[in-house]
């Protein structure tokens, strides 16, 4: 995977933070679990010293996760992104045709995803496709449920 990411440097600090949270105090926890239960005997059937290897496992492949998303991080400027269509970083108000009601989505990076005030990944099918797309002009996005279909209402970048 080499595909780059496209982030703000706060997005990038969220995602840097947890994996540094996840590998220098839950992990130690961890491992304090594996000691304590490997004192204890007979590993093979030792539930706790099991267990306790399940979640270095599970620990261990998500801090993985955050280190290839913080090495593929594109850093954006969003002092520096245009306006005049959807892009990462901006905020868009859409209309939606189907519903008769406006809707604003910001299309952020990873790390900064938080669904319940609008802030959706920009590489989700729903920012996909937005992108591109200009005052006035109709997004027609392809669901399971059918098509959803936004008119572009305003851009802007909000930080």
């Amino acid at each position: 995977m080499s595909d780059r990411i496209p982030m703000t440097r706060k997005g990038y600090d969220k995602l840097k933070a947890e994996m540094e949270h996840l590998d220098t105090v839950e992990m130690p926890i961890i491992l304090e679990r594996l000691a304590i239960a490997r004192g204890e005997g007979d590993l093979s059937e030792n539930a706790e010293y099991h267990g306790a290897r399940e979640s270095q496992g599970m620990l261990q492949a998500k801090i993985n996760l955050l280190r290839d998303k913080l090495s593929r991080a594109a850093l954006i400027d969003l002092s520096k992104i245009n306006t005049e269509e959807v892009s990462f970083g901006v905020t868009v108000k859409v209309k939606d045709l189907g519903f008769d009601d406006e809707e604003e989505f910001t299309l952020v990076g990873a790390g900064e995803e938080d669904y319940d005030t609008g802030k959706i990944l920009v590489t989700s099918p729903l920012a996909q496709g937005l992108m591109g797309k200009k005052v006035g002009e109709t997004a027609e996005i392809e669901v399971p449920q059918g098509t959803l279909r936004f008119e572009i209402l305003e851009i802007r970048v909000d930080e």
